[in-house]
């Protein structure tokens, strides 16, 4: 029987790309764009179903343009209001996949939002090349709407 030792280069592309996703939730939990836009690489695969009802969601491709999301989203919502919590941080090689739910208010109608989400980042050489989120749009759109 042999015992295979564990490969050190996949090793270290799970522990860079888990390191790179917790930099960017606590820089994303704290507003920080210029932080983020480090974390960002230059061009950036983007994918948030397109919302004409929801300020803050629209198509993106620099890192610049996404990092920019933060703070377009604490502008449009209260922050008092705002909640995120991950329950699933999977991480294999330059994918991590986080599962959770969120929760805000939309501070120009005063309607609340709620839902399960599920982020899909992929990191290569140190940097986030990817940045797929799937979120409960239904809600967010219906508390955007004014009537």
């Amino acid at each position: 029987m042999s015992v295979k030792s564990p490969d050190t280069t996949t090793s270290s592309v799970v522990d860079t790309t888990r390191h790179v996703v917790q930099e960017f939730l606590t820089a994303r939990m704290a507003g920080d764009v210029e932080r983020l836009v480090a974390l960002f690489a230059d061009d950036v695969d983007w994918l948030l179903a397109e919302n004409p009802a929801v300020p803050w969601i629209r198509p993106r491709s620099t890192g610049a343009e996404c990092a920019a999301q933060a703070p377009e989203l604490a502008e449009h919502t209260v922050a008092a209001d705002t909640r995120a919590s991950v329950d699933t941080f999977l991480v294999d090689g330059t994918d991590a996949v986080l599962m959770g739910h969120l929760s805000g208010t939309v501070r120009a109608t005063g309607k609340s939002f709620e839902g399960p989400f599920a982020l899909r980042l992929t990191v290569e050489e140190g940097r986030i090349t990817r940045h797929h989120l799937y979120e409960n749009s239904l809600s967010i759109a219906e508390a955007c709407t004014t009537s």
